[in-house]
């Protein structure tokens, strides 16, 4: 499907994920913004079989995945390095990782979060299967902030 390649995240990798700065209002999503996940992205025992790094044909890091499994499910957290992201590439990106978490979990489904205010990333979910479900409040980056839940079968 894709020309992409995903294996297990190295301390380089996450070190070079949390220096990522994308521009307002998705600054939000600075690995800075968050001490507690920018603590977990740099702890590689945290990280073990959850965080992946992804890369282009040519070698290059161009984002990763986090994958959780509930049961039955996968949650998905991702991440695209800044200077990717709004140029149309969000669908097959996120394609390739259901390809990839399909492979390795085999889940009847997936679920991720999403904050209410990131309509381009919902269009993006939409646009490959997931379905809107429960809006509701998080607290994180020392404030309380609205996200949708989603959900697609495998």
């Amino acid at each position: 499907m894709s020309g992409y390649r995903f294996r297990q995240m190295e301390d380089e990798e996450a070190v070079e994920i949390s220096g990522w700065h994308y521009e307002p209002p998705y600054d939000f999503y600075d690995a800075t913004s968050d001490p507690g996940d920018l603590e977990e992205l740099l702890d590689p025992k945290r990280r073990k079989d959850a965080y992946f790094s992804v890369f282009d044909e040519g070698g290059v890091l161009v984002g990763f995945f986090q994958f959780e499994r509930e049961g039955t499910t996968v949650d998905i957290g991702l991440g695209m390095r800044p200077d990717l992201t709004g140029k149309g590439l969000g669908i097959w990106y996120l394609l390739a990782g259901l390809e990839f978490a399909r492979g390795r979990f085999s889940p009847d489904g997936f679920t991720l979060s999403v904050a209410t205010f990131n309509e381009r990333a919902i269009r993006v979910y939409e646009r490959v299967g997931f379905r809107r479900n429960t809006v509701y409040k998080h607290n994180t980056n020392s404030g309380e902030y609205l996200f949708l839940s989603m959900a697609r079968e495998a």
